[in-house]
């Protein structure tokens, strides 16, 4: 593979984490500067992530405190006690979606749990359909949140044992 289809599938990749930082409610610049770490061989300084990213150094800053403070990238002080602080990517993909599992999707499913559970409390009998779409909806999400449950609590490899013995 030349050094030109190395740079070409890297943007690829790179893109396809901004897009994917937008899903999960962060900005584009959020998803390219996870991506430029991801790939650095070495970690990056503010300077040198505006050098490679073109964003402003407020932009730069803002992002990287938010990834930090969600557990995408790590920061620490530069090699022989410099003031510049440095930053590397999460590496372990599993590890930052069970923190999102836990942090996001466990808490929304919990709310929405607890507002269907009041909407059934508030049916009269009369109102039989009604309370059978929601107690349908309520056994499904409580199904997810079993599953998000698990996949919070699991290793990859321990989620995919689980699945392989549940389909034999």
């Amino acid at each position: 593979m030349s050094e030109g289809d190395r740079d070409l599938a890297r943007e690829r990749i790179i893109e396809s984490l901004e897009q994917s930082a937008e899903v999960y409610g962060l900005s584009r610049s959020a998803g390219r500067i996870y991506g430029v770490l991801y790939f650095a061989p070495d970690p990056l300084s503010i300077p040198e992530l505006v050098e490679e990213t073109g964003y402003a150094k407020s932009t730069v800053s803002n992002v990287t405190r938010t990834l930090t403070r969600i557990g995408l990238i790590h920061r620490r002080s530069s090699e022989g006690g410099g003031r510049r602080v440095q930053f590397t990517a999460e590496r372990e993909i599993w590890f930052i979606l069970q923190d999102v599992f836990q942090q996001y999707i466990q808490r929304e499913i919990q709310t929405t749990l607890r507002t269907i559970r009041r909407a059934e409390e508030q049916l009269s009998d009369s109102e039989a359909s009604e309370a059978e779409r929601i107690r349908d909806l309520q056994a499904t999400y409580e199904d997810l949140e079993e599953i998000i449950e698990l996949a919070s609590n699991l290793s990859a490899a321990e989620l995919r044992e689980a699945l392989e013995t549940y389909e034999e």
